[in-house]
Order: C-alpha cells, then structure tokens, then sequence
C-alpha cells in the first residue's frame, strides 16, 4: 500500500514552507561573479550558442577546446544558468536515456555503445571539472532506489539484474539494511547503483563552467534574448533586441523555453516540476536520519520523489507532480505552486516523520524539455548551419555535456561513433498539437498515477504506449 496519503496536508506540513524562498537555492548561493554584459551592436562569430545552461555552456568550452582561435559568442536571455541547469536537483547520472530500461525499449541494439558513451561522457565530465578547477561539490556516492511498497520489492532483484548486465556495481539492500543507510520507515529495501551516479551543486557547475568560458576566450552576452534566425547566403544572422551577430554557425540550446526553429516545439513539451530545499539539519536531526554515506535517493513509484543531502547538511526533496499546462508557457510566474509544494511537504514528513518541526528555506519550480523519447535528441537546420541538443526530459547535468559535443559535431559534418547512432540521427515521435496535446498528457498522468495505486498494473492506454515505444515509468 502506498504511503502517500490522499488526506489533505495538515496545517503544520502548510507551515513549514510558508516563509522560504520563491527562488532557486542553487541560485540564491551562487558566489557574486562580473557581469556579462547585453549586446549592444552587430557583430560578427564563428560559432553563436544560444542558451547560456549545461548544454551551451560545455559547447562553447569544447568549440574552445577544438579550436581555440574560433571566435565563439554566447547569447544569455537571464543569467547562466538561470534555466534547468540552475533549478534541477543536482543528480549527475551517467545515463544517456533516462536509465536502462527506457533506452533497451528504444535502442536495445544501440545500448552496450550508449553505455559506454555515457560513461566516457562521465569521466570526462570529471576530468573537465579537474582541469577548469571547478569546485562544485561533486560527491559520487551512487543512487538508492528505494521500494515503498510490497509489489516493488520484486522488481529490486530484476532490475539489479539488468544493472550488471551493463557491468554496474550493484548492491540490493533489504528493509533493514536500506533504513540503516538512510532512516525512514517507508523503506522495504532499495537497489544502490555506485556506477555512473553522483550529487554536486549545480548552481556552482553553471558559474564554474561560465568563468572557465570566459578564461578561454568565449564573449558571453547576458541579459540578450535571442528572438529570430535570418539565414543569408553563408551565415546566419542572430536578432536581439538591441543587436545581433553574423555566425557561420549557430547552436541552440534552449531547454524548455521556445525555440528559434519552429520544427522544436512539435517535439518538447514543457512539463514544470518542484522542490522544496530544507534549513540545515543540525547535529541532532542529522543523527536521526543518518545517510551519512550521502547516496541521491529516488523511489519505484511511477510518479516518484528525488531527494538528496546537500554539503551543508540540508535536504533537496522535490518530484512527484509533473506539471503540464494547456499551451505549454514558461515564465516565472509558474515557478511557484502552492498545491505542489504543500504535498511534497506532506510526503517529506511521512519519509522523515523524525524531522517533524524542521523548516523549509527555498521553494521553486522550473520548466523540463519533456519529449516523447525521454532523452535527448539532435536536429540540424538551414543547411547544415544550425544543430541543436534539446529533450532531456530531467536528466540532463551529465548528459548535457554529450549533447553539446554532438551538436557541434553535427554543425562540423563530422561523422563519429556517436553520430552515426540511430539515437543521433532519428527524432523522437512528436507531440499532437493542443488541445490534444493537453489532453494526452493529462490522460498519461491519470493512468500512470492509477497504475501506482494498483501494485504497478499499467492499464490498457499505458499498455498502448508501450507497445508503440512511447511507455515510460520511472
């Protein structure tokens, strides 16, 4: 039987959050940085990267890399990392497809090299960090996926199983031995993943990856929304509102907000989701949950929760609604929903009844380019002159890193290992256009939220999914 229950949450759970932040905590900490400024004027690049988070970030360093006489700009509408990459739960997982299962239904041919790719990506992800000195936190203790009911804990063995198979380091934990990690009495056991998993700050990745942009040579607009592509003779000219750049080539990277190519948005739904970021625990309450070993945490359920420890001793929990609304808006206005967050409050302390009384200090949303694949995915416009890495689908900080080095790939005709993947070169099936787009995705969640209440039995319209290679559970 689930443990989320279906009363409303009481007054104290309301409480707890009333006073935190409507702002990201990863932003809110970010260490002060000189400002980039907007751009005023024409001028002109050979590579222009629109979107300043995870995915234009690690391009314009590896164009930089490649070659470091290429004049590359970067167009920012906010600040770095001021989108998903800044508002994201801080799990750095090695997977390209959303994990195992969701790729070995999309591309079980292409796995045993998606693997692979996602574990050099990994590593080299850490050395990057290692080279440009940037300090972010970065703990890889694993994952625990937890099951929290009776029906999940069959399925811990054989998903373990299929861990191994693509040579993980995996431990399956009992009831015991999982709450004696991590305390919380909705444990039955959990499946501890070491390979490819890790937690840091992605406040303090985006500001490291944008100083070591800067330090190469990379000029950086901020505060310059990119609003129109021209296409002219051997360019393509960027339009902002106070200037614009003549690029041989142009990258976009703009996650969920609304793309300069029109073919995109077919393809991206913008699904919002939360989190609440708790006070330091103090010396006390850290006892009482222990997780000294620090792990992320997820659990089984189709609409699950991801929590983890942060280095000052707080708790990230957020997850469990996915929020689309009809027409797909992003803006800062959806970054709050008090319903969202008063449950996670309430599901919190059901997880942690022994933190009862701890406040929250941040509460934000933010936008997920959800699409029908659940991962990434590549395109290529005007010509060959503009690619693009977008559809991440909430697991994106690694990932991000492989998406950006393809993209240029794809914008230098360069043909590798990775482009030549049916996972580069074919597009995800894309969405209907509103109003059934709503009405698909709200069916979707009714009956992923119905099979979780029947001991995971995925009814007929999930079962259709799947069968067309569209299903997905967490």
């Amino acid at each position: 039987m689930t443990p989320w229950t279906s009363t409303p949450p009481t007054v104290a759970q309301i409480a707890a959050f009333a006073d935190a932040e409507p702002r990201s905590f990863w932003l809110d900490g970010a260490r002060p940085r000189d400002a980039q400024p907007a751009l005023v004027g024409s001028t002109t690049a050979d590579l222009c990267i629109i979107g300043g988070g995870f995915t234009g970030l690690w391009a314009a360093l590896h164009a930089k890399a490649d070659d470091p006489g290429r004049d590359v700009v970067l167009l920012e509408a906010q600040t770095a990392g001021f989108g998903a990459s800044g508002r994201n739960g801080g799990f750095a997982v090695a997977s390209l497809t959303h994990g195992l299962a969701n790729g070995l239904a999309r591309f079980a041919d292409e796995m045993p090299m998606l693997e692979r790719l996602a574990m050099d990506n990994f590593e080299g992800m850490k050395a990057d960090l290692a080279t440009h000195g940037i300090s972010c936190d970065f703990e890889e203790n694993g994952d625990l996926t937890v099951a929290l009911e009776p029906h999940q804990e069959a399925w811990l063995a054989q998903d373990a199983e299929l861990l191994r198979r693509f040579g993980h380091d995996v431990e399956v934990l009992d009831a015991a031995a999982t709450r004696a990690e991590v305390s919380s009495p909705t444990y039955r056991g959990a499946i501890w993943d070491r390979t490819g998993a890790a937690v840091l700050d992605p406040g303090k990745l985006a500001a490291g990856l944008r100083a070591a942009a800067v330090q190469a040579g990379v000029r950086i607009h901020e505060h310059t929304q990119a609003t129109a592509l021209e296409a002219v003779r051997d360019a393509v000219t960027v339009i902002a509102p106070q200037g614009r750049v003549a690029a041989r080539r142009v990258l976009l990277a703009t996650s969920a907000f609304p793309p300069l190519l029109r073919e995109i948005r077919r393809y991206v739904a913008p699904v919002y989701d939360y989190a609440l970021m708790s006070e330091p625990l103090g010396r006390e309450r850290a006892v009482a949950v222990g997780w000294q070993r620090g792990q992320g945490i997820s659990d089984m359920g189709n609409r699950f929760h991801y929590y983890r420890r942060t280095a000052d001793h707080r708790i990230l929990f957020g997850g469990y609604d996915a929020v689309y609304r009809f027409g797909g808006p992003v803006g800062p206005r959806l970054d709050t929903d008090e319903a969202t967050f008063a449950r996670l409050s309430q599901h919190f302390f059901t997880t942690f009844p022994q933190l009862e009384g701890l406040r929250f200090t941040h509460r934000w949303g933010g936008a997920i380019d959800t699409c029908s694949r659940f991962s990434v995915f590549f395109g290529t416009a005007h010509r060959g002159r503009v690619a693009y890495a977008t559809g991440y689908t909430g697991l994106g900080v690694v990932a991000a890193r492989f998406g950006a080095r393809v993209a240029l790939d794809l914008l230098a005709g360069r043909e590798t290992e990775a482009t030549r993947l049916r996972y580069v070169r074919r597009k995800p099936v894309p969405f209907p256009p509103e109003p059934l787009r709503t009405a698909v995705i709200q069916l979707t969640r009714n009956r992923l939220a119905a099979a979780d209440l029947a001991q995971g039995r995925r009814g007929l319209w999930l079962r259709t999914l799947d069968r067309l290679g569209l299903g997905f559970d967490s």
